[in-house]
């Protein structure tokens, strides 16, 4: 018998949960009434969990609830978290992972108490000097691998090439289909410009870059990142969480103005009734609920952090990529990455 894709779901972090949660589970299962290869295992208050189960009647069949005392608060440090956590909804979460009762682990709750948890209770790789947060872009023809976005603010070329292995990997489990062909994020294409580090991380990826891996395509700007000539995009997270936000700003800003634009007068409303389906099309490839959840990588096991703002639209897209970067079997992926860095660099 095949064993099942088992989510462990922190059922409580996040703004509006448990509501957003269970209604965002609840699509999932809607939206996946066919499969059986898959289990939810909930951790938070069981008696409120079983009342909005049944209030939004969702079904049961492929969901366990595990019952926690406490939850993680978004005033919570990451300092005292470590002290207060052990029964709260979050740490359950993680810690399932370790007990083999899950093979991912997905929450909504306070990132930087989320990040520090993770990496005390899964260890960091021993291939891996620093973890990574990755996150989904839009291009112009898919979507983008795009890390670090924040975990670490500094770092030197190792770091980065080991961004590229574990970006790449990511990308492999989820369209196994594609080549993962790598970018690092620069001030230009050209190969003298950039930071000592960020030159010492090209040369680096262009001696690993190789079909069985990923294909190093050089640098890349940040006006060419959803350009689809890259699928994995690397930088330090002080950059990459700059970028992030800076993008999101102005896909609001753009939908925003141009929704104001369209309301203005009767004549822009009425050209709105002809040009519904493509605006439409347009505001759904720009929507972030679509790209949301970023993964932790670079830990014993895959963590995935939906934005605790997000609706359970949003929470369902980062419950649909769980299941997605299991069913791709990321850890395998990020193992043979690994392996073949290491054996290049005993070459070298």
């Amino acid at each position: 018998m095949t064993k099942k894709i088992t989510i462990a779901i922190d059922a409580m972090g996040g703004d509006n949960s448990p509501d957003k949660t269970i209604c965002g589970i609840n699509l999932f299962l809607k939206k996946n009434l066919l499969k059986k290869d898959f289990q939810l295992n909930l951790f938070g208050d069981e008696k409120i969990i079983k009342e909005k189960f049944k209030k939004y009647k969702v079904p049961t069949e492929s969901v366990v609830i595990t019952h926690t005392d406490s939850i993680v608060s978004d005033e919570e440090t990451p300092l005292t978290a470590i002290k207060n956590s052990k029964n709260t909804s979050m740490w359950n979460c993680i810690q399932s992972q370790i007990t083999g009762d899950a093979d991912i682990s997905l929450s909504a709750g306070n990132t930087g108490v989320l990040l520090v948890i993770s990496r005390m209770i899964l260890k960091m790789m021993n291939e891996v000097n620093k973890p990574a947060l990755a996150g989904l872009w839009p291009n112009q023809k898919g979507i983008n691998v795009v890390l670090d976005l924040g975990a670490n603010i500094e770092c030197n070329e190792n770091n980065l090439v080991d961004f590229a292995e574990l970006g790449s990997a990511l990308y492999k489990a989820l369209f196994p289909n594609e080549k993962p062909l790598v970018s690092l994020l620069n001030v230009g294409s050209e190969e003298i410009k950039g930071t000592d580090t960020l030159k010492k991380a090209y040369k680096k990826l262009k001696n690993l870059s190789n079909e069985n891996n990923f294909i190093f395509k050089g640098y890349i700007e940040g006006n060419k990142i959803m350009n689809d000539d890259s699928k994995v995009i690397v930088t330090d997270g002080f950059t990459g969480n700059i970028a992030l936000k800076t993008a999101e700003g102005t896909a609001k800003f753009i939908i925003d103005n141009l929704k104001k634009t369209l309301m203005e007068n009767l004549f822009s409303k009425i050209s709105l009734i002809f040009s519904f389906l493509s605006l439409k099309k347009f505001k759904e490839k720009l929507d972030p609920r679509r790209y949301n959840g970023a993964i932790f990588l670079g830990l014993n096991g895959p963590v995935v952090k939906s934005h605790g703002g997000t609706d359970s639209i949003g929470f369902y897209h980062s419950l649909d990529l769980c299941y997605k970067i299991v069913k791709g079997d990321l850890m395998s992926q990020i193992k043979n990455n690994l392996n073949h860095l290491n054996s290049d660099n005993k070459e070298s």
